[in-house]
């Protein structure tokens, strides 16, 4: 549909940073998303996915990193399994942290698919990722086991994944077959962003963040490649993606940082 607009005066448009980009709702391979786009007829030059964290929505992701979709970056942010418009899929009888794991179980079993989907949509891109909290377990994961992936952000996460009131069979099997700590080895040579806060009262750094840090040092180190491991701590910071956190991460999965990839 044509819209002429004045150009003195034009249409309001969500913008960042004054750069003006759109929304859409998809669903891609089942699942509902949604799409931070550059404005229409630019090129999309790569492709980001957006894990939220354990009771939130992908509503809530909306803005946080929009500036890379004026950059020209389709920004893809899906509803974790059990969570939002998925609610209704949760399994009976799930405890607090099984909810909280099979929803990272499901979200990386359904990842190639949605990225399949990603690419009938705008061809074959770059493709990032970056998750907070549960989301930072999916990034982790994805960093690991899905060779599309060519830069990760895990944000106020952990690698430790120490679960010891997780008893569902499936869900105790894909914590002993992805954690992290004991797999950093996979990750390398991905170029891998790491950032936590030093008041997070959920992932205290001692218990979370050091040795998440240290296993993933250690393995980037022992591949060769020690840059593309990258820690932040940010200060006063407690268990959210702080503005200083978010830009640290726009900076790491620009389009022109993922091109170079």
């Amino acid at each position: 549909m044509s819209r002429p607009f004045n150009p003195a005066d034009p249409h309001a448009t969500p913008t960042a940073n004054g750069l003006p980009y759109r929304v859409e709702r998809r669903v891609l391979a089942g699942i509902p998303c949604l799409l931070e786009l550059p404005p229409e007829g630019e090129m999309v030059r790569a492709a980001c996915l957006v894990y939220h964290g354990a009771w939130a929505t992908k509503e809530g992701k909306l803005g946080v990193y929009s500036l890379l979709a004026a950059q020209g970056v389709a920004v893809v942010i899906p509803d974790a399994p059990l969570h939002g418009e998925r609610l209704a899929d949760t399994p009976p009888g799930l405890n607090a942290r099984e909810y909280v794991w099979e929803s990272v179980r499901r979200s990386v079993a359904e990842a190639p698919a949605l990225l399949d989907a990603l690419a009938e949509l705008h061809g074959p891109l770059p493709i990032c990722v970056v998750g907070s909290s549960m989301g930072g377990y999916v990034a982790l994961t994805l960093a690991r086991t899905e060779d599309r992936i060519e830069r990760a952000a895990a944000l106020i996460t952990s690698g430790v994944w120490h679960e010891p009131s997780v008893e569902r069979p499936e869900i105790r099997a894909f914590l002993e077959a992805h954690r992290p700590n004991s797999h950093a080895d996979d990750c390398a040579p991905t170029p891998l962003l790491l950032a936590s806060g030093d008041h997070d009262p959920t992932f205290p750094l001692g218990a979370h963040h050091q040795p998440t840090a240290q296993a993933l040092r250690a393995a980037y180190r022992q591949a060769g490649q020690p840059d593309h491991f990258q820690e932040r701590i940010f200060a006063g910071v407690g268990h959210y993606t702080s503005q200083g956190m978010r830009d640290a991460v726009v900076d790491f999965l620009g389009p022109d940082a993922a091109m170079q990839s």
